[in-house]
């Protein structure tokens, strides 16, 4: 039985947060917030909660034994842009894209 949790408008850029999230696909959920927990990225952390929390949705089901569980996907979309500009020589300006996240993780019995 899939159970899923999501955090959604993340201030990380996509990119950064699917390398640690192709760290941790597949492993046991222990393993993966074992690993998440030390690892230097800020995305590691964001990731780790949005795991502890499909884990505790798993919880709440009767009938899953949150043991057994892995990770069995992440998803990460990229989320809205916030557009800045920075001012450069002879008044021009270039563009800044702060981008944001979706991020889904899915979890699921062996």
């Amino acid at each position: 039985m899939e159970i899923k949790a999501v955090a959604k408008y993340i201030r990380l850029s996509p990119q950064k947060a699917r390398l640690v999230a192709d760290v941790v696909r597949g492993m046991g959920v222990e393993d993966a917030l074992t690993t998440l927990r030390f690892m230097p990225k800020k995305g590691a952390g964001i990731i780790r909660k949005v795991l502890a929390s499909a884990i505790a949705n798993a919880d709440q089901v009767d009938t899953v034994d949150v043991d057994t569980l892995y990770v069995k996907q992440i998803l990460i979309d990229g989320g809205p842009m916030l557009k800045r500009f920075s001012p450069r020589a002879q008044g021009r300006a270039n563009r800044i894209l702060k981008r944001s996240s979706h991020i889904t993780v899915v979890v699921d019995e062996k």
